[in-house]
């Protein structure tokens, strides 16, 4: 990857529209790395590569349920330059930097010009295809929320709206044998400025994935509890395990819609025509989840956004439901 071969690639593990992640060696200590290249000749790869470095070296802590940010490379032409926040860059060098690579829009497009994410390697895969490959645990379950709501709340306490949380978007990883879950992409995640309530920063621009965006997101104008509705689709999803095949790639995805007929219409679109809709919680099974389990699904899924927990209500509520707790007794 770099004239020092500080890294080799072992093998392909993920593409998309956004690029290519890599399996990949550091040589020096021969540890596992993730590498996701991000073409920068296009507009709007350029944008998300961005988006993505601002947000993870914004973050001046690390938290174990977030993506590690080891580094991020410039690749121009055969040169390659480190510009993250390890290299104590200046603000003013990295605004330089997104200025020539917002620049570069018009130049030639052959040209090879990268962004490189080096991260920590997560051996589990996503969340998606680690929970479809085995059996319905209650523990994992509780497990997976409070890892989840913990990284959700740790972000938007640095002022990191996610807007794309998904079970594709979360990694596994393991530690002593425990899975640890990873909030990963964050190619659409706002950073917000200043240091007030991040629930009070407004946005526009209507993106995610359509099964798990807010109501207030198809319209174009929410905040960060966006993120809570869609952290409440894949919650509902993993207790549950609903999911839906996908008509672009065929996978079979965790989410929670409504049925029209035959057609599958996501949960946010479904209320915000019908705001008054009562979600039927559970779904499928009264014996999969107690009631202050419901009682929660339905605060993180409230149409209203000034109804709806924020993060750090829902990191409170999550360690005090009954669910996965060893001394639960079963319902008859």
């Amino acid at each position: 990857m770099a004239t020092e071969a500080k890294y080799s690639i072992v093998r392909e593990v993920g593409r998309g529209s956004y690029g290519v992640v890599y399996e990949a060696i550091l040589n020096q200590t021969r540890s596992k790395v993730a590498v996701k290249r991000m073409h920068c000749n296009v507009p709007e790869n350029v944008e998300l590569a961005l988006q993505e470095f601002w947000a993870l070296q914004s973050i001046q802590r690390q938290h174990e349920n977030v993506i590690q940010l080891e580094e991020c490379i410039l690749q121009n032409g055969q040169v390659f330059q480190p510009i993250s926040h390890r290299y104590r860059k200046s603000d003013s060098h990295l605004l330089l930097i997104e200025t020539c690579l917002k620049g570069r829009r018009c130049m030639d497009p052959k040209s090879a010009c990268f962004l490189w994410f080096v991260m920590e390697f997560c051996d589990g895969g996503n969340m998606n295809e680690y929970l479809l490959s085995r059996s319905p645990d209650v523990q994992l379950n509780n497990s997976f929320m409070r890892q989840l709501s913990s990284a959700v709340a740790f972000l938007h306490r640095n002022q990191i709206v996610h807007r794309d949380l998904k079970s594709d978007n979360i990694l596994i990883s393991h530690r002593c044998g425990s899975p640890i879950v990873k909030v990963a992409d964050f190619g659409l995640s706002k950073v917000c400025q200043g240091k007030g309530n991040v629930n009070q920063h407004r946005f526009s621009s209507a993106c995610g994935s359509n099964f798990y965006m807010a109501p207030e997101v198809w319209e174009g104008h929410y905040t960060a509890k966006a993120d809570i509705f869609a952290l409440g689709i894949i919650f509902w999803a993993m207790v549950e395990r609903i999911t839906f095949r996908d008509g672009d790639t065929e996978k079979e995805l965790l989410g929670t819609y409504i049925c029209q007929g035959k057609e599958l219409i996501p949960l946010g679109e479904a209320l915000l025509e019908n705001p008054n809709m009562k979600l039927q919680i559970p779904l499928k099974n009264k014996k999969s989840m107690p009631d202050d389990l419901c009682k929660l699904l339905r605060d993180m899924l409230a149409f209203n956004p000034k109804e709806r927990l924020d993060a750090f209500q829902l990191e409170v509520r999550i360690r005090q439901i009954s669910y996965g707790k060893k001394r639960q007794r079963s319902v008859s």
